[in-house]
């Protein structure tokens, strides 16, 4: 049996979850845009659905406080934050709608394309961070190449960015600040209300990826325009994600045709997976707490078990615990993978992982590319055992001891 510590690329389907979709794959098939008795049903399951993700969005545990390290705010940058926001602080229900999508992929293409397509002329700026997810830096580089100004900020060796030089870049001709809640490489948490505060001060919209955020730690609603989330990596199905959407922000349509889904996207929406990822927020809800204390329980249990031979990528004190991204000297992570076939890890991010290149994210916080090549990625949560983590980083522990005794 392969023990599984990847959750970061996706999440083991919670049965309960399984079993919720079932009844919507089988005799409950019926088109949610369709005007009969089964189409009503399937409109209406997605409508709960709907319901599950927006309470869970405000439920959650509080992050980790923002404001310790190298990204720490000075005076200066702190001043933004004192300042009134030019647009009213988003919250959750009536005042923010959310919608589905195919993934995180389309939300956050749509989140970013849609709003950078309605900025005035004078505002056409776009600023946004070096360790983000290549669903965000691609589409950025993409804005680049249709006459916006793309500014991507450096972070620090601890991953944080750095906020009295974020205050310098983010101006007034800056129409959108686009920033990750918790990395999905290295689980480090930015601070995202010092950044959407930088934005504001200059009228610009903030788009949060909180794709590894949601169900972990504390997604800021009231700090942001636009967030981003998938259903596969909160223990929902693969296929469907959300876009939530402060109300008065406007986007322009990614996607043409029939304007099913609030009339701005369309695509037949899919009951299976959207009452999927209701039931999979449902229970992030109700299980928020005990999956954070089983969390914590696990860092800890890993960190005496790794002993000194391993080093901590990213910062120690301001990141998600169920992400422990960690390198050490003489190995290499693509060997240690394959020759540790009981165990399910990965060297970074999955959709990267064919490349062949060195972590965009590690190279980022300064690691070469052997330091980068030595690093591991394990994630764990709900499902993952204290004894299932042991073997595991007993498994890689002896794995790395002959790789490294082979090189000496």
């Amino acid at each position: 049996m392969t023990i599984y510590l990847d959750y970061q690329a996706t999440t083991p389907t919670a049965p309960e979850v399984a079993a919720a979709m079932r009844p919507w794959l089988e005799e409950r098939f019926g088109n949610p845009h369709s005007p009969h008795r089964l189409g009503r049903e399937a409109a209406a399951a997605i409508e709960v659905a709907r319901g599950h993700i927006l309470r869970a969005l405000k439920t959650l545990l509080p992050a980790r406080r923002e404001g310790a390290g190298v990204g720490a705010p000075s005076e200066k940058a702190l001043r933004a934050e004192t300042g009134p926001p030019l647009a009213p602080p988003c919250t959750q229900g009536g005042e923010g709608s959310l919608y589905f999508t195919s993934g995180a992929t389309e939300a956050a293409n749509w989140g970013l394309k849609g709003t950078a397509w309605r900025l005035p002329a004078n505002k056409r700026r776009i600023v946004t961070l070096a360790t983000e997810h290549a669903c965000v830096l691609d589409t950025v580089e993409w804005l680049g190449t249709e006459g916006f100004e793309v500014d991507i900020l450096p972070v620090g060796a601890d991953g944080l960015v750095d906020l009295d030089m974020a205050a310098e870049r983010i101006d007034d001709t800056t129409g959108l600040v686009a920033a990750m809640l918790v990395n999905n490489e290295i689980g480090v948490i930015q601070p995202i209300r010092a950044l959407s505060a930088l934005a504001r001060r200059h009228g610009a919209l903030f788009f949060c990826d909180a794709v590894q955020g949601f169900g972990r730690v504390e997604v800021p609603l009231d700090a942001c325009d636009m967030v981003a989330i998938s259903g596969h990596k909160v223990h929902g199905p693969k296929g469907v994600g959300a876009l939530w959407v402060r109300g008065g922000v406007e986007l322009a349509s990614l996607l043409h045709g029939g304007g099913q889904e609030g009339g701005v996207r369309s695509g037949t929406l899919a009951p299976a997976l959207c009452v999927g990822f209701g039931e999979a927020a449902r229970l992030l809800a109700e299980r928020g707490e005990a999956d954070h204390d089983h969390v914590e329980t696990l860092w800890a249990r890993a960190l005496a078990l790794l002993g000194g031979d391993w080093m901590l990528n990213g910062s120690a004190d301001q990141r998600y615990h169920g992400n422990l991204n960690i390198r050490a000297e003489g190995v290499d992570s693509a060997r240690l993978i394959s020759e540790t076939r009981q165990v399910a890890f990965s060297a970074g991010s999955a959709c990267a992982s064919g490349s062949g290149r060195p972590s965009h994210v590690l190279s980022a916080l300064g690691l070469g590319e052997r330091e980068a090549r030595s690093s591991i990625r394990l994630g764990f949560g709900r499902y993952t055992t204290e004894s299932e983590l042991e073997e595991a980083l007993t498994l890689i522990g002896e794995a790395a001891r002959r790789q490294r005794s082979f090189a000496a």
